[in-house]
């Protein structure tokens, strides 16, 4: 994930070249472990969905597909698109759902796509943070809704509630340049939502009604053994970018310390790390 800057030419054109880019191909590569990784929170997310049997419904971020493929598998008389900015893992996701008759996917970006209220249901887990103008774009998705549908998306609370992310984080802190300026809280990235107040504004400044924002908390198992969680957390996440800009012994030192931040919540299970989303649903009915 990546924190790009604030909106200054009217689209998410950093995001669009960040994940067709590198970050597009790791992921896909990693899919399988994220996918299995993220699933208590997926599972809760798509609970609170509901989706029913001849709705339809539009995966917004869907990335490599697994919410999407779960939406269409969970009923067979329901239909789902899958949307998302990243050729790589669309072209990934259809392979994975090519069995799937109600599920299609499509390269757009979900801020300034065309939308003419045939959903039911819009969902997502963890791909609306990253809109370089949040309110516009949620404007825009209300588009895509009935007049009675419905929004549900999961997205994640401040970094001290999600120790799985933070804590890699944290080590490679001292090895990284000092910061300017202070980072803006709400700048597209994995925390942009971490801030219910902040969420709830956006989404009544774009139309939506009913807003309700619940918290969920889950432990999540990152690894069997320690390297196999120093690999994942520099390859995907917050430390995953900071570890990139190090070379030689300097990255050596930053690795060593995630390590070392990990050793002591080993168990003889593996790694598991605490984390927390919110998991926020709205309405569209006037």
């Amino acid at each position: 994930m990546t924190n790009s800057s604030d909106k200054s030419d009217g689209s998410n054109a950093e995001q669009i070249k960040y994940w067709n880019a590198k970050a597009g191909a790791i992921w896909v590569a990693q899919q399988a472990h994220l996918d299995h990784l993220l699933a208590p929170l997926s599972e809760a997310g798509l609970a609170a969905a509901t989706f029913a049997a001849h709705e339809s419904a539009l995966d917004i971020g869907c990335g490599c597909g697994d919410t999407s493929i779960a939406l269409a598998q969970s009923q067979s008389t329901g239909s789902v698109t899958g949307l998302d900015i990243s050729a790589p893992m669309l072209a990934h996701a259809r392979v994975r759902a090519e069995s799937l008759p109600n599920v299609t996917f499509a390269q757009a970006d979900a801020a300034e796509a065309d939308f003419a209220g045939q959903y039911d249901l819009l969902f997502s887990r963890f791909g609306v943070m990253f809109f370089s103008d949040s309110e516009e774009a949620f404007t825009n998705l209300r588009k895509a809704l009935k007049p009675t549908g419905r929004m549900v998306f999961v997205c994640w609370q401040p970094p001290s509630e999600n120790p799985w992310m933070s804590l890699a984080g944290k080590a490679v802190q001292p090895f990284m340049p000092t910061a300017t300026t202070p980072p803006n809280p709400h700048a597209p990235g994995p925390f942009a939502f971490s801030d219910p107040a902040h969420v709830l504004s956006i989404l009544t400044n774009a139309g939506f009604t009913n807003v309700q924002i619940e918290s969920f908390n889950t432990p999540l198992h990152i690894a069997d053994n320690l390297d196999d969680a120093l690999y994942f957390q520099t390859q995907i996440g917050p430390a995953a970018n900071a570890v990139a800009t190090l070379e030689g012994a300097e990255k050596d030192k930053a690795l060593d310390a995630v390590r070392e931040m990990f050793r002591p919540h080993m168990t003889s299970e593996g790694l598991n790390l605490e984390a927390a989303v919110w998991i926020v649903s709205a309405g569209n009915e006037a």
